[in-house]
């Protein structure tokens, strides 16, 4: 392991860890709480979109 790498890994902050571990044992969630606001039927909807508009501007590209 580099210099680097140790430094990095001494910033890691262990009491945060084992409170995200033990809230996600418990099935709660801990800072997540935009997650419930995710509406994933609208976000495949909306990354269908994206996909169709990429597709429509490639395809416009490459006729000119």
């Amino acid at each position: 392991m580099n210099n680097n790498q140790q430094n990095q890994a001494s910033k890691t902050n262990a009491q945060q860890v084992r409170q995200q571990n033990a809230a996600s044992a418990q099935g709660q969630s801990y800072n997540t709480e935009f997650a419930s606001e995710t509406d994933a039927q609208e976000v495949r909807q909306q990354n269908q979109q994206s996909a169709a508009r990429k597709q429509q501007a490639s395809s416009n590209q490459q006729g000119q």
